[in-house]
């Protein structure tokens, strides 16, 4: 007769330096994440996410997206990324557009006020992660915290279908 092994009955707890680790990551990102909220409703009057969905907008040809390529880059649920969108119209900075080929989809549309507000507020954003990340760390350690947010990434968004993913919810 088989028995369990170890693993299928207890958690493998973390060790007291992966325990320090993790509540160091833990901390620091929800500082950040605070951090540059502050600044841009200090600055642009709008949280990191939209600020996030402006950029992602500016980039994209003709400074529009289908909103569901933007809940995906964002990271987002549909449902968070149309309430994000509705205020975004609200200031003038996004417009819906319905989709020619598709009739239940829609496309966000970046505005010139949406662009002139993105260029307004870029210069505050990117001197906080500037001082708040880049400018602590040396070449290597840049590089090094690339390379592992790539991996932790890529493990956390599999391509499978059926994925329990936010922009799929």
């Amino acid at each position: 007769m088989k028995t369990a092994s170890p693993s299928a009955e207890e958690p493998r707890w973390l060790t007291a330096e992966e325990q320090l680790i993790w509540r160091s990551y833990v901390h620091a990102t929800t500082l950040l994440e605070d951090h540059m909220d502050r600044q841009l409703q200090r600055d642009a009057g709008m949280p990191h996410v939209y600020y996030g969905l402006l950029v992602k907008l500016a980039e994209s040809p003709q400074r529009r997206l289908r909103m569901t390529e933007l809940a995906k880059h964002a990271k987002i649920t549909r449902s968070r990324l149309s309430h994000a969108i509705a205020r975004l119209e609200k200031n003038g900075w996004v417009r819906r557009e319905d989709c020619p080929s598709d009739k239940r989809g829609q496309f966000a549309v970046l505005t010139d006020e949406g662009l002139e507000m993105l260029r307004r507020a870029a210069p505050g954003h990117v001197s906080v992660v500037r001082n708040a990340v880049f400018d602590r760390l040396s070449p290597e350690q840049q590089k090094s915290l690339g390379e592992i947010m790539q991996i932790v990434a890529e493990g956390l968004q599999p391509d499978e279908a059926g994925a329990d993913l936010p922009w799929l919810r």
